[in-house]
């Protein structure tokens, strides 16, 4: 039987080679690595192909109709359930601020970032590089987010107790160690409590300077009590420059004092 070189295109790309075969062929490698990863025995995929689909994606494979957003809402839910009881067991005899502190200290966006960073989900996510062009800032939001989107879909998948684990284990042992969580790095909260509590002007900031490619920019950014400058701050985003600024702000404040 001979071909004629139409025929022979045509069947070169029926065999595996189409972009719907490669799609399908990178969820599985994505999913067979997760749940190595995750040491778990996935029941529905489709919870889990969910938690990693950034919204982005959808412009490329708009047949998954949906990102993780649902389910990054639930993973948020059970994080928060899940170390408020963790914080209650462990620590009997503190009152409330302590704990709702302590509980905002280990799921800020630092801490979901580095639990994500520890798995690897980086390699997992599903997202459209053209429109986030792997900016840190854009990648440790797509980070923080699909983390949450996981624990969704491990409650789903596999239940409350699994969920638990892997959220201890992830999340808060990491931090516990040494009782790094309990040390508060929101400079810029703090200067706002300071500055209440002693009567002082609110902060506020300023950014002086903004260099770089749109990938990798550093700002800087001072930090004022009225018309007083208190402290510079670098950061390849606003929020770290502004954390540092903050941070020599209080030292300056409290040496002061």
């Amino acid at each position: 039987m001979s071909f004629n070189i139409l025929d022979r295109i045509k069947f070169f790309y029926k065999k595996d080679f189409s972009t719907e075969s490669y799609f399908k062929k990178e969820l599985r490698q994505k999913l067979s690595g997760l749940q190595s990863t995750l040491n778990i025995s996935i029941k529905n995929h489709k919870y889990f192909i969910k938690a990693l689909t950034h919204s982005s994606y959808l412009d490329l494979h708009p047949e998954l109709k949906k990102s993780n957003e649902r389910l990054e809402y639930l993973g948020d839910s059970v994080l928060s359930l899940v170390i408020g009881k963790y914080l209650f067991d462990k620590y009997p005899f503190e009152e409330e601020g302590f704990l709702t502190k302590s509980r905002s200290l280990l799921v800020n966006r630092e801490s979901l970032v580095a639990a994500a960073e520890s798995i690897g989900l980086q390699n997992f996510i599903l997202y459209n590089q053209k429109y986030l062009k792997d900016t840190v800032e854009g990648i440790q939001s797509i980070l923080a987010d699909a983390l949450e989107a996981l624990i969704g879909a491990i409650y789903l998948d596999q239940g409350i107790e699994r969920a638990e684990k892997f959220i201890i284990s992830k999340i808060v042992k990491p931090l516990e160690e040494g009782d790094s969580f309990l040390v508060d790095t929101n400079y810029k909260g703090q200067l706002l409590e300071f500055t209440h509590a002693h009567k002082l002007s609110n902060p506020s900031y300023v950014v002086t300077k903004e260099e770089g490619p749109a990938h990798n920019k550093e700002f800087t950014i001072q930090v004022f009590v009225g018309e007083e400058l208190m402290g510079t701050g670098f950061g390849k985003n606003k929020k770290a420059a502004e954390q540092q600024a903050s941070k020599i702000a209080l030292q300056k404040l409290n040496s002061n004092q």
